[in-house]
């Protein structure tokens, strides 16, 4: 199993849904926690909750699409931890709206957010990280939607495909450093994001019926690569596209 004992990792959006469970993920494995989100009671749960796992863990408010936001996070992460080895940019919005009626601030929101946010957050941190001296882990969360093509979703479908070429680029340059990047690429989840989507019951069965498994997953199910992705000892893991998706975009 992962000994993450001793390393602190920071995972943006870690306060509810697939974040909370790679959050918990690298609790488990006894990994320190920063979470950085912008709702303090959801925050302030998902912290009760890893503490639970016996580690550290606090709230830090941050909107990641903000340049102030995201550096004044990095500084009181380490002011509180001392350091960061690993760092999870997973949070994210969607924007469910028609191609021909998407204005161009309903575009830029959904960007600002998720490409933007990744930018920023995995700037900062991996500034922090080869200041340091001592390596770490980046994991970027992506999207199925990269491999298809996603209605009503074109700015999300645009930013989780900027975010996959924003970690190849990371991995390749921040190699040298041994700081290694990988993305993440979950299938369907049951997060409070996709709500809409689980009370259509056709999209759920269309869903369903492409996915091997014959299920969508839970957010717990993200505990073990969570894990696994912050390994310190997996050295020559970097840019790697790891899909969890049940089978979907094989199928």
């Amino acid at each position: 199993m992962t000994d993450l004992s001793g390393r602190v990792a920071v995972v943006t959006g870690g306060n509810g849904g697939i974040g909370l469970g790679l959050a918990e993920g690298l609790a488990l494995a006894g990994a320190d926690v920063a979470v950085w989100a912008r709702n303090a009671e959801r925050s302030a749960a998902a912290v009760e909750t890893l503490r639970s796992h016996g580690v550290r863990a606090e709230a830090i408010a941050c909107d990641v699409g903000d340049e102030t936001d995201v550096a004044a996070a990095v500084a009181a992460t380490v002011a509180a931890f001392g350091r960061i080895d690993i760092l999870v940019a997973n949070a994210g919005v969607a924007d469910d709206r028609p191609y021909l009626e998407t204005s161009l601030d309903d575009f830029r929101r959904v960007i600002q957010t998720n490409l933007d946010g990744t930018f920023l957050t995995t700037r900062e941190v991996a500034r922090h990280m080869v200041e340091r001296g001592g390596g770490g882990a980046i994991v970027v969360v992506s999207s199925t939607i990269t491999r298809y093509g996603g209605a009503r979703q074109a700015a999300y479908g645009a930013s989780k495909a900027g975010i996959s070429a924003l970690g190849r680029t990371m991995a390749v340059e921040l190699a040298r450093h041994r700081i290694r990047c990988n993305i993440l690429i979950p299938g369907w989840v049951g997060t409070s994001m996709n709500a809409h989507l689980r009370g259509n019951e056709q999209f759920v069965e269309a869903t369903t019926k492409r996915t091997p498994v014959r299920r969508w997953a839970t957010p717990d199910e993200f505990h073990e690569v969570a894990a696994f992705l912050g390994d310190p000892e997996s050295t020559f893991h970097t840019g790697n596209e790891v899909v969890v998706d049940g089978g979907y975009t094989i199928f």
